[in-house]
């Protein structure tokens, strides 16, 4: 039979608070010699303290929650290993939540969160440039920080919260910049959700950098994924014919365009280039391999853990902003001529 705090208390000869108070952390004052006793008694019984139970009294700072998007896409999959992989160094346990993208659901995740005192949560998940979303976000993360919980905000930069920001939008200027150095004045865009904050500001810097050129900057918005990014490359060729580069606002969705091009019986990059955003794992493997704009997406996740066990400071949030790099790979050349 498991041993309890009664135990331990009879064997460090204590009262059954004083070795509660003890082992739980608590700031109280007791001799080095009656906290030696207590921690010796414990570790000799193999006592493994009551999570709940200390949870219920004082919250509970080894948890921590993710708020993720979708699991399936390897941009929140990423920031996930991040965290996991601070949160063992730390010993701190995490409940991943995966939204699926829905509003409410993430909105009740969170709530379900503070209702079972983790003591930090990190969101990495919807980001949607909309007034409900925004409203309830807010009020939830102020409730949250209220009750004595920490939140850090992966993006979502509208939060009164500690954040860990990339700035999507010089990404796109250097992706379009590189585009428009290669002869590339038409391009279209396959995008996920017209309204995350991720995609908006990415098409923007496409947009800086084509439009400043001349050119014209082309947009379908669909499902972030392959099958996305394949039909929005069909239907954009269709409406658009002078399209000298198609650019996934996901790698995903650029790999699913690549697609639809060699079905189509199309060159890539002799008849038209492709690129994408975020460098996940298998860009260098498809043919030919991607370019794309790299996000620290592991130390995204890291970094939020990070600041989440770092002290607060009472006037402001706590802010580290990283920046991109565009990774030029075969999937880019010169714009095709005579089209």
């Amino acid at each position: 039979m498991a041993a309890n705090l009664r135990d331990v208390a009879r064997r460090a000869g204590v009262s059954v608070p004083t070795a509660s108070r003890v082992l739980s952390g608590a700031d109280y004052r007791v001799s080095d010699d009656l906290r030696a006793r207590v921690e010796r008694a414990a570790r000799e019984l193999d006592y493994v303290p009551n999570a709940q139970a200390q949870a219920l009294l004082q919250g509970n700072a080894g948890t921590v929650g993710v708020l993720a998007g979708d699991v399936r896409d390897p941009y929140f999959s990423e920031i996930i290993n991040g965290v996991h992989a601070a949160a063992t160094v730390r010993k701190l346990l995490v409940t991943i939540c995966n939204t699926d993208r829905d509003v409410a659901r993430e909105l009740e995740y969170f709530r379900l969160l503070q209702a079972h005192r983790t003591g930090i949560v990190i969101i990495a998940g919807s980001e949607l440039d909309d007034e409900t979303y925004k409203r309830g976000m807010a009020a939830r993360s102020r409730s949250f920080q209220n009750s004595g919980g920490r939140v850090i905000a992966v993006g979502n930069p509208f939060l009164e919260a500690d954040h860990v920001l990339v700035d999507n939008v010089a990404g796109g200027r250097a992706l379009g910049e590189h585009l428009v150095a290669l002869g590339h004045r038409e391009i279209g865009v396959v995008a996920g959700d017209a309204k995350v904050l991720s995609t908006v500001d990415r098409i923007a810097g496409l947009r800086e950098a084509l439009e400043g050129a001349g050119g014209v900057v082309h947009v379908r918005y669909g499902s972030a994924s392959r099958e996305g990014g394949y039909a929005g490359a069909q239907e954009l060729l269709k409406d658009h014919p002078g399209s000298t580069a198609i650019v996934g606002s996901a790698d995903q969705m650029a790999i699913g365009a690549l697609t639809f091009l060699r079905h189509a019986g199309r060159t890539v990059p002799g008849d038209i280039s492709i690129a994408g955003f975020n460098d996940i794992a298998g860009c260098e493997d498809v043919v030919p391999a991607l370019t794309s704009v790299r996000l620290p997406l592991t130390e995204m996740g890291a970094i939020a853990l990070e600041l989440a066990t770092t002290p607060a400071p009472p006037d402001k949030p706590l802010v580290r902003e990283l920046s991109t790099e565009l990774i030029v790979r075969e999937s880019t050349g010169p714009a095709a001529t005579g089209r």
